[in-house]
């Protein structure tokens, strides 16, 4: 298995740190409001990397964070006349039933950062007594980068050409810095917001010291892979890095992946210019599945153009495996037979050469575009195929392959129960009624009103059965 390391910049054969097992910390999302489509792509590409650890049979320890105290809940708490905590829960909440709806398993733990507070202050107090950093003269403590000599080794970038990078609002003791590159570890509190004792001063932590915490305490002075979008390289990923291995005296994280950034009709995504979407939103127009599948659709190091037109074309695939999905089950409850048929042991090779593409092409830094499209491949193998008249054993060895190689992607296969409103339901039963009573045209009527709201009728020897378009 291969990943690019953003460290390095190339691919690298992965080789974790204890035999079947990974340690991976993903950067989780500031909770001020709903998530955002930005967000999700992290969310759900390295809900993928480890979904596919797992299906490979490793053991996968996978931490990702909550940012609960930050400048923007204090400003949106402030406008809403209520606690930070207050905020911070409600947004928690919705991120987590966004998470669900786009099938993004749980964090083995989801860690606050208000919950963390004596870790933090006990490692910048580690960096203070090691000389990397320093209490200015209103007890803010600044980390003294020119004190790790590695700094920039993630980005790339040369110290003596950086600008002041942290991304916070600057805090009153500015001037309290001994270096402009030098970044804030805590600092004083301000009339009206959260604040912790601590040695220096009541303050709260700067952003970037909760996760170099976190992941310590959860996953240990090393982990096996560090992940985020590419935005977060420079500052935040640069400053864990100095804190961590200055603080732990060991190299922090084998492997960092970063994912591409997602643009809106191939503009950057702004508030500013009316492009910007949450998940939330795009839940009333789609299934988040359509938006996980829509996601997966490009490598995730490639930039990505989120567009109508992609999305409907995400639908109409995803569609496409669920229909073949749902035709295997229906099969299987009619074939018989536990073994493969002779003819059909050369179809059993050509399946086990396209799980095996898929294989390769997640282990080639988890191009999840080209395991979709081996995926596809499968789903046409199955379609041209399976039929009644196929063994029950062949039918099923299509359906296991389909579903673990969707579960892999995050997919699920089974369509979810939609209840359908009274009114819709009424039409149905009296499109039955007029079907019973011979009155074809005011059933045909009734299927086509049906039609433009969207619903398809389907009449089958088990009954009426119908789909959203």
């Amino acid at each position: 298995m291969k990943i690019f390391n953003t460290l390095s910049r190339r691919k690298e054969e992965f080789v974790p740190l204890e035999p079947g097992k990974v340690k991976m910390y993903v950067c989780g999302p500031t909770v001020y409001n709903f998530i955002h489509i930005g967000n999700a792509r992290p969310m759900i590409m390295f809900d993928t990397v480890r979904r596919y650890f797992e299906y490979k049979g490793y053991e996968v320890n996978f931490v990702s964070n909550f940012t609960d105290v930050d400048d923007k809940i204090i400003k949106k708490a402030i406008e809403e006349g209520v606690d930070a905590d207050t905020i911070s829960k409600r947004y928690i909440a919705e991120c987590k039933k966004d998470m669900e709806g786009m099938n993004v398993k749980p964090a083995t733990k989801h860690p606050l950062a208000t919950e963390e507070i004596s870790g933090m202050l006990e490692m910048i107090q580690t960096l203070i007594d090691k000389g990397h950093a320093y209490v200015a003269a209103d007890g803010t403590v600044y980390f003294r980068v020119k004190s790790f000599k590695e700094y920039g080794k993630l980005s790339h970038k040369n110290l003596d050409d950086l600008q002041s990078g942290f991304r916070e609002i600057k805090v009153t003791g500015e001037e309290g810095k001994e270096d402009p590159n030098d970044f804030v570890l805590w600092k004083p509190k301000k009339e009206g917001e959260p604040y912790w004792e601590s040695p220096w001063c009541q303050g709260r932590p700067g952003w970037h010291i909760e996760c170099s915490v976190m992941s310590k305490r959860y996953l240990g002075d090393q982990i096996d892979i560090h992940a985020g979008g590419e935005d977060l390289i420079f500052p935040h990923h640069e400053n864990e890095i100095a804190q961590s291995e200055a603080a732990n005296e060991k190299p922090f994280a084998a492997y960092w992946m970063h994912n591409g950034f997602l643009n809106i009709d191939n503009k950057k995504m702004s508030k500013s210019l009316g492009n910007f979407f949450t998940v939330r939103e795009i839940s009333e127009k789609y299934d988040l599945q359509v938006l996980r599948f829509f996601m997966l659709s490009a490598h995730y190091r490639s930039p990505l153009n989120f567009s109508a037109d992609l999305m409907e074309a995400s639908k109409n695939g995803l569609e496409r495996i669920l229909t073949a999905a749902e035709r295997l089950r229906e099969l299987a409850g009619k074939t018989a037979g536990e073994t493969l048929l002779e003819s059909e042991k050369e179809q059993e090779a050509a399946l086990k050469a396209l799980v095996e593409k898929f294989e390769a092409a997640m282990e080639d830094d988890f191009n999840t575009a080209d395991a979709v499209s081996a995926l596809f491949e499968i789903i046409k193998l199955a379609n041209t195929t399976a039929s009644e008249a196929s063994s029950k054993a062949y039918v099923s060895l299509l359906l296991d392959e389909i579903q673990k190689l969707c579960d892999v992607l995050g997919i699920i296969t089974e369509r979810k129960e939609e209840i359908l409103d009274e009114e819709i339901e009424k039409m149905i039963a009296e499109r039955q009624q007029a079907r019973k009573s011979k009155n074809f045209a005011l059933a045909d009527e009734i299927r086509g009103k049906l039609l433009d709201m969207g619903i398809v009728l389907e009449d089958t020897r088990e009954g009426v059965k119908w789909k959203r378009v």
